[in-house]
Order: structure tokens, then C-alpha cells, then sequence
């Protein structure tokens, strides 16, 4: 129970089985303005933050019984479905639109953009390499292969709790790296 005594995993569990929209109401409530302060505080735009906010509690509601309370708490699988959409949205804006779509004058080939782009993933292969093995591992399986922390927990044989922490601890590591190369 968080909050005033609400049990948000209850209310998952009763949008499953009964599409309680009081219920849903609730979670809407109290997670879509936290997915949104916190897509914005990870860099999404004010309008792109709210949609995948919206979007992420819309899958709450078509998806509820999917939900399992032994592999995540409410917070953690609402998070995780936002996160999800974000990283979605940031790959298909990353694809290399083709040629014939691009403005005129565009070149997606320019040399120094591939350069830059090498040296991108040099400095984050660099960073990788600094982690320990553990540590690189998990941030592989979920961040290179997208797997979700409850599959990393059970493919590895750990508890979820040490999934998540390697990989929090990674990904600070991995920030302050990069942080201090590009300040060079």
C-alpha cells in the first residue's frame, strides 16, 4: 500500500478482472502527472511526455491481465509500459528516413555526421568495457536486446532486486563516464 493507503496492485488486479473504471480512474490519477514529470526530467517534451503518458495508461487498461504482482509492483510495470513507449518512439525517429522522403539539400551521408557517429559508439563501447562483467551483462540483455528485468532475472538465476540494482548502478557509472569524456 503507498498513498493514503491505496493499493495500487489491487487496482490493477480489479481492471483485470472486472474493468473497474473507478479503479482505473485512480491510477490514472496518481501515475499519469508522475509518467509525465518523469519522461519530462528524462528529456521528453512537455507534449511528447503527456501522449506517452496517455499511452502508457491506455496499455494499463487494454493490458491489466498481464500484470503480475509476484514479478513487479504496480509502479515498476506502469513505469517500465512508459519507458517502453519512449525507447519506441526514440527508435522509429531514429531510423534514416529514405533518401527520396529527405528535404532537398539533406544529405544523409555527410562524412562528418558518420563520424560523429563513430566515435558515439567508440566512446560507449569504452564506457561499456569500464563496467564490471556483471554489470555489462545485464545492461546488454536489457538495454541491446530490450529485455525486460523480470526475463534478465529469471535467465540469470537472480533475484529481480539484484537485476535492477546492477543495472541502476550501471547506468550510473555509464552517466558519469560519458559525462566526464564530453567535457574533455
Amino acid at each position: 500500500m503507498i498513498d493514503g493507503g491505496e493499493d495500487y496492485d489491487q487496482l490493477i488486479v480489479a481492471v483485470a478482472q472486472t474493468r473497474d473504471r473507478d479503479a482505473f480512474a485512480r491510477l490514472f490519477q496518481h501515475f499519469a502527472p508522475r509518467l509525465k514529470a518523469w519522461l519530462i526530467k528524462g528529456g521528453a517534451a512537455d507534449a511528447a511526455a503527456e501522449e506517452f503518458a496517455q499511452e502508457a495508461m491506455l496499455t494499463v487498461w487494454r493490458k491489466a491481465e498481464l500484470f503480475d504482482a509476484r514479478m513487479a509492483q504496480a509502479s515498476t510495470w506502469i513505469f517500465t509500459i512508459a519507458r517502453n513507449r519512449r525507447l519506441d518512439a526514440l527508435r522509429k525517429d531514429a531510423r534514416v528516413a529514405p533518401v527520396d522522403l529527405l528535404p532537398p539539400g539533406l544529405d544523409p551521408d555527410r562524412p562528418d555526421d558518420l563520424l560523429e557517429g563513430r566515435q558515439d559508439a567508440a566512446r560507449i563501447r569504452e564506457a561499456m568495457a569500464a563496467l564490471t562483467p556483471e554489470q555489462a551483462q545485464v545492461v546488454h540483455l536489457a538495454f541491446f536486446l530490450d529485455q525486460p528485468h523480470s526475463a534478465i532475472s529469471e535467465r540469470l538465476s537472480l533475484p529481480l532486486g539484484t537485476v535492477k540494482s546492477r543495472i541502476r548502478k550501471a547506468m550510473l557509472k555509464l552517466r558519469v563516464m560519458l559525462e566526464q569524456e564530453g567535457g574533455r
